[in-house]
């Protein structure tokens, strides 16, 4: 019997369904019976006999743990339909959807097979996922390792900007903003012999860290690094008016002051 036979024999279903129209809600769609979605395929770690439900709050799960969408993973059906992007969730097509199998498979031998034979183990125990890496981000990079692949790949001022834009936008948990990791990510392109570059990190780190004595020990070896040993006698000695016992800094002003400066 049609929605529309119903409405005339009563008054009440009449009122409802014209105040469903009102609203524009499609009627069909309530004299149309239901259809389930075909069952998922192509499924390779997962259980091919998983519920929809669980395998859609797995996918979900996967979504949040490193910020993405099911693009991320999942290709274009060749026949959208209804004016949306439909999603062929069996293709393979992907580089990330097949990379995510592998990890899917690493994280369960570590669950599983490696975690299980430490001699003692936190109860409940600890078990791995996604987020545990990842943390909102699509590669699991710490910030220090995205700030020297940008001045690898762009520049210093790029690293900068770089990081602001991180430091603005953070995310919670995603990357370590105290000041050790500019500090340690200094010391590194120092090593390395670029030492513009751990400066200008280190005066970058200064500007949210203003208090910091051991951002301008950090300088100060840099700059000593570089032979310039006024800028260096500096920033040991405001390493000293911000904090008085620091032994590190007095020790390299106390070599320092009693090297004889190169002449002129």
């Amino acid at each position: 019997m049609s929605h529309r036979v119903l409405a005339r024999r009563s008054p009440l279903l009449r009122a409802a369904l014209a105040a469903l129209l009102a609203a524009g809600v499609p009627i069909a769609a309530f004299a149309q019976p239901t259809r389930e979605p075909p069952p998922p395929r192509n499924l390779q770690v997962l259980p091919k006999d998983i519920p929809r439900g669980s395998l859609t709050r797995i996918m979900r799960g996967f979504t949040q743990a490193l910020g993405v969408r099911c693009q991320y993973c999942h290709v274009p059906a060749a026949t959208p339909g209804d004016g949306q992007e439909r999603l062929d969730f069996a293709l393979d097509d992907k580089q990330t959807k097949r990379t995510a199998r592998f990890m899917l498979r690493m994280v369960d031998s570590l669950n599983r097979a490696v975690l299980p034979t430490l001699a003692t183990r936190h109860d409940p125990p600890v078990r791995i996922a996604c987020v545990t890496c990842h943390r909102g981000s699509p590669l699991p990079q710490t910030l220090d390792v995205v700030l020297a692949e940008t001045i690898d790949r762009a520049g210093v001022d790029s690293a900068v900007a770089r990081y602001r834009e991180l430091r603005e936008n953070m995310v919670s948990g995603r990357y370590d903003f105290r000041e050790t990791t500019l500090n340690e990510l200094a010391a590194r392109l120092a090593d390395g012999g670029r030492t513009a570059e751990a400066i200008r990190m280190l005066q970058m780190n200064q500007e949210f860290y203003p208090n910091s004595a051991a951002i301008d020990v950090a300088l100060g070896d840099v700059y000593r690094q570089r032979g310039e040993r006024d800028q260096a006698i500096a920033h040991y000695r405001a390493a000293l008016v911000k904090q008085p016992e620091n032994r590190q800094a007095q020790r390299r002003l106390d070599e320092l002051q009693r090297e004889r400066p190169p002449e002129r």
